[in-house]
C-alpha cells in the first residue's frame, strides 16, 4: 500500500512564499508520477501541478504558472511545491498525488492520494 504524507501548510501573508512536502511509502518512489491539487470551499478539487518520475518534465495549472514550481528528490522519496508570490486566491487544502507509471493529469482521479495540508493566504 502507498502511503502519501503532506507538510509545510500554514499561515502566510500575500505576497510570501511557502513550500509543500510530500514524503511517499510503501512502493518505489521512483515508479510513480506525482502532482499536487488543491482545494477550496465550495470549489472542485483543482489542478495545481504534475512531475514525470524522472522529473524531466513538468506541467502547471493556469493560475499558478510562474509562480509554483514542482520538483521531486527520488533518493528522499519526496515531491515538494515552492509556492511564491501567494495570493488569498491561493488558500485551499492542498493534496498530493500519485499514479503509478502514467502521469498526473487534470480532470483524472490519481491512484492515490494524501490527506491534504492546509494553505491560508490571509495579512
Amino acid at each position: 500500500q502507498v502511503q502519501l504524507v503532506e507538510s509545510g501548510g500554514g499561515l502566510v501573508q500575500p505576497g510570501g512564499s511557502l513550500r509543500l512536502s510530500c514524503t511517499v511509502s510503501g512502493r518505489t518512489f521512483s515508479s510513480y508520477s506525482m502532482g499536487w491539487f488543491r482545494q477550496a470551499p465550495g470549489f472542485e478539487r483543482e489542478f495545481v501541478a504534475a512531475i514525470t518520475r524522472t522529473a524531466v518534465t513538468t506541467y502547471y495549472g493556469d493560475s499558478v504558472k510562474g509562480r509554483f514550481t514542482i520538483s521531486r528528490d527520488n533518493a528522499r522519496n519526496t515531491v515538494y511545491l515552492e509556492m511564491n508570490s501567494l495570493k488569498p486566491g491561493d488558500t485551499a487544502v492542498y493534496y498530493c498525488a500519485a499514479n503509478f507509471l502514467r502521469r498526473v493529469a487534470p480532470g483524472e482521479g490519481p491512484d492515490y492520494w494524501g490527506q491534504g495540508t492546509q494553505v491560508t493566504v490571509s495579512s
